[in-house]
């Protein structure tokens, strides 16, 4: 039976961020659901703004890159998202398009987020929890190729959403985690290239 690798990581890096708490109780639940999980900041891959420019210039930055190579290492991918303006945030945004241009990785042909299982997640402090962000992620990765499962769960009143020990206090929330990392792990496994030994 393949152990899905699961790469989980939120759209902010700021501290203490409703999304960070979002990927934390992520991260717990698909570990308890049988996968292997890898946690990732975005700040580890600072990047500058996606300028084809400059990607002509000196190519793909080597960030992007490291990122492209932790994607495709994994089966699945979690992303835990705040809502800008009713969008997406720009440093995910951002990260998103810089991996979505990578074609090559030394002699490899590689698409980073083709026929890749993702889930997604959002947080807010408003009623709305974070919702009209996640429909223009979705969009965004499903035309660089990804498969966005179904289910997602959006978390509102996110100051009032966790314990002191980072868990959902809400039951219906939970339950919406439950059911998003359940599924990711389902089709992950469906459609992962890896052969175990």
């Amino acid at each position: 039976m393949l152990i899905p690798r699961i790469l989980v990581f939120a759209g902010s890096v700021r501290t203490g961020a409703f999304s960070g708490k979002t990927a934390d109780v992520a991260q717990r639940e698909l570990a308890l659901a049988g996968a292997e999980v890898t946690r990732i900041s975005l700040g580890d891959y600072p990047l500058p703004l996606m300028d084809e420019d400059l990607e002509r210039e000196k190519g793909i930055p080597h960030p992007a890159l490291q990122l492209g190579r932790q994607i495709l290492a994994h089966d699945g991918l979690l992303i835990a998202s705040p809502e800008y303006n009713a969008s997406i945030p720009p440093l995910l945004k951002n990260a998103l398009d810089w991996v979505s241009r990578i074609r090559r990785d030394g002699n490899r042909d590689v698409r980073p987020f083709s026929d890749k299982a993702v889930a997604l997640c959002s947080s807010s402090d408003s009623a709305f929890a974070g919702m009209r962000g996640l429909y223009h992620l979705r969009a965004v990765l499903m035309a660089v190729g990804a498969e966005v499962i179904t289910p997602q769960c959006s978390i509102a009143h996110a100051s009032k959403a966790f314990d002191e020990n980072g868990a959902l206090v809400d039951e219906r929330s939970s339950r919406q985690m439950e059911t998003t990392c359940r599924v990711l792990i389902e089709r992950a496994i469906q459609l992962s290239k890896r052969v175990e030994p």
